[in-house]
């Protein structure tokens, strides 16, 4: 059986569950991550929208253009700001869960980066050799699907 994951957002108002396999778990190096996480990167954690179940709480959503032209819809909570997950505006089966904001992130591997060419300079990409490096948005997400594998 899974294991079943949970989370929320910082001040107990949404909780969430999760039991099946994440799709991926990616670094992005974006200024608009950047800026969301107030850090140098956001974690993205990959699961289809079906597998994710709220249990508390009520998410309030934002929606902001993406550099591809499209919109990219941005769950967070209305009490505390924690954002929780976003999805791009045409795909609405998968999310990208803000991996932070679970209760236990030690299981965590991310296998890439995105976004590279607006990281921060002292944050080292590629420690092992083995991860995936883009400079900007992929063309193509199956590579990163295939690597979390």
């Amino acid at each position: 059986m899974p294991e079943i994951r949970e989370g929320g957002c910082q001040c107990g108002a949404i909780r969430y569950r999760f039991s099946a396999a994440p799709l991926t778990l990616y670094l992005c190096h974006c200024t608009e991550c950047q800026k969301q996480s107030s850090s140098a990167f956001g974690m993205s954690l990959w699961l289809r929208r079906a597998d994710l179940e709220f249990l508390s709480g009520a998410l309030k959503f934002w929606q902001r253009g993406t550099d591809s032209g499209g919109s990219m819809v941005c769950a967070f909570c209305p009490d505390c700001g924690t954002r929780l997950y976003h999805a791009a505006s045409h795909d609405s089966e998968i999310v990208s869960l803000k991996a932070g904001s679970l209760d236990d992130t030690s299981w965590l591997r991310p296998i890439g980066h995105i976004w590279t060419r607006s990281a921060q300079p002292w944050v080292p990409l590629d420690r092992d050799g083995n991860a995936l490096i883009y400079e900007t948005q992929p063309d193509q997400d199956e590579k990163l699907i295939e690597r979390y594998r």
